[in-house]
């Protein structure tokens, strides 16, 4: 049986401001009204396999559960990396989990931010390769390339004229100068490395512990130790943390004897720069990708993407500009590449714009950061019905809750009430509350924060249907997790 295993971490580096590093660009609708993920995951539709195994951040759990439960689609299980160790380590994990499932499938690994616009050849391409990986091949996936592109690693191999088959690997390529990726181009012996990969989930962790017994030795020790959590399972913390963080090329498939790869062309695109955007998107009459509200006037060869305001242009060309609530990027399309050094300037300064928008995502809804200052702070917040907030308290802050829409069951210290739409609750520092939506609509509310200390480390938990009651908890986003 296939077992197809989706990698879905990432750092949300380079396509900021949209993507962040707690809402990357796999939980993005980039090219439609579809997230990265929920694309992968249905493109699985044309195969005979078992539901995916998802491999993420523990940061975006909850973003992967939902996106996958909102599209109605099954997984097998959502491993959650306690830190990032590059992909040998993560498809370890997931090829112990398969092997638990069934001992005799063969996996195959996908990351979760592919474009694919011919996906019936990524199908195809995958059927021709399913011997190959049932005799004990290691197969990673080849795509035919259309221009001399200097940003993707390169595969040489024995290629023969139709390219239906598995290929022997004659040589692993890092990324090439322009010139040097003409001559790959030219000679016509060389595809692109997609990071698309399949084998026997037995025949990997073999490879593996022969090639990396340190890699299988920590990941097999994490597993054995791990933990269930509602749809999630959290392999142990410090034995992961020990393991070296090595990518299944070097690890593997530039050692294995056993590798080989699958040429395809199902019009592929790694999507890692607002260029690549441009390039794949439909362009108006001006060559400009415009998303959202924008109005352009001799405008040329423009990215625009406006998500919450108008934008309007004036006699540019060749620009990517990209507003969100709380951040705008203005660049030249050529110069895109270099948003992971701004990104990187924005982690030094400790500025909250590289790590999440304005607008948050959480199990139980979402929250608006609108407006703060020195001793105050005002958030927009929507609670799902059925979902509650934690049980918490604050030590230095106090708040107003004003409800717009739906009805809202308060606890403050031990006594519930329901406050509907125009109505309020006052939330006195020290006060052990909670909010939940017993309703069948979602909840608007406002909250007012206000106090001498606004801090995300002034929460106490007490109690949480998402399993973080866990004392004082310092987190990135808010208390409102």
């Amino acid at each position: 049986m296939l077992q197809p295993v989706i990698l879905a971490g990432g750092s949300g580096t380079r396509l900021w401001p949209l993507s962040r590093q707690l809402y990357p660009k796999q939980f993005l609708p980039l090219t439609g009204d579809k997230t990265m993920l929920e694309l992968t995951v249905g493109r699985l539709a044309g195969l005979d396999c078992a539901p995916p195994i998802i491999v993420c951040n523990e940061d975006h759990r909850f973003i992967a559960a939902e996106q996958l439960r909102l599209a109605n689609m099954a997984h097998n299980g959502i491993i959650l990396e306690p830190c990032g160790r590059n992909t040998g380590p993560a498809i370890c994990l997931a090829a112990l989990l398969a092997r638990e499932i069934n001992p005799d499938s063969t996996l195959l690994i996908l990351p979760a931010d592919h474009h694919m616009g011919r996906p019936e050849a990524f199908t195809a391409a995958i059927g021709n390769a399913s011997q190959a990986a049932l005799d004990g091949a290691l197969l990673t996936f080849g795509i035919t390339p259309d221009h001399a592109a200097s940003g993707y690693g390169y595969i040489k191999a024995q290629l023969k004229q139709n390219n239906a088959t598995p290929q022997k690997i004659s040589q692993f390529v890092e990324k090439p100068s322009k010139e040097v990726a003409q001559q790959y181009l030219d000679s016509g012996e060389y595809v692109w490395n997609s990071g698309i990969f399949m084998f026997g989930s037995n025949t990997f962790l073999q490879e593996l512990q022969s090639l990396r017994p340190d890699i299988h030795s920590c990941c097999e020790k994490a597993w054995n130790g791990k933990t269930n959590d509602i749809d999630f399972l959290r392999p142990d913390p410090q034995a992961f943390e020990a393991c070296p963080a090595e990518s299944i090329d070097y690890a593997v498939m530039e050692k294995t004897d056993n590798a080989m790869v699958m040429p395809m062309d199902p019009q592929w695109n790694d999507l890692g720069s607002w260029s690549a955007l441009l390039d794949l998107l439909p362009k108006n009459g001006d060559g400009n990708v415009q998303v959202g509200d924008v109005i352009g006037l001799n405008s040329t060869n423009n990215y625009i993407h406006a998500e919450h305001k108008l934008v309007g242009t004036l006699g540019v060309k060749d620009l990517v500009i990209v507003d969100t609530k709380d951040a705008l990027l203005v660049a030249h399309k050529d110069d895109v590449e270099d948003v992971k050094q701004l990104v990187e300037i924005l982690k030094k300064q400790q500025r909250s714009e590289y790590i999440h928008h304005r607008e948050v995502y959480r199990p139980w809804g979402k929250y608006d950061s609108m407006d703060q200052g020195q001793r105050f702070q005002v958030k927009r917040i929507t609670v799902k019905p059925k979902a509650k907030l934690s049980v918490q308290m604050h030590h230095h802050r106090a708040e107003h809750w004003v409800v717009v829409s739906g009805t809202a069951k308060v606890t403050i210290d031990n006594v519930e009430k329901l406050i509907s739409e125009n109505e309020s609750a006052y939330i006195p520092i020290g006060a052990v509350h909670a909010l939940e939506n017993p309703g069948k609509i979602p909840i608007e509310l406002i909250e007012i924060q206000s106090g001498s200390y606004l801090g995300e480390d002034d929460i106490v938990r007490f109690e949480d249907l998402y399993g973080r009651a866990k004392g004082f908890l310092a987190e990135v986003c808010s208390d409102n997790a």
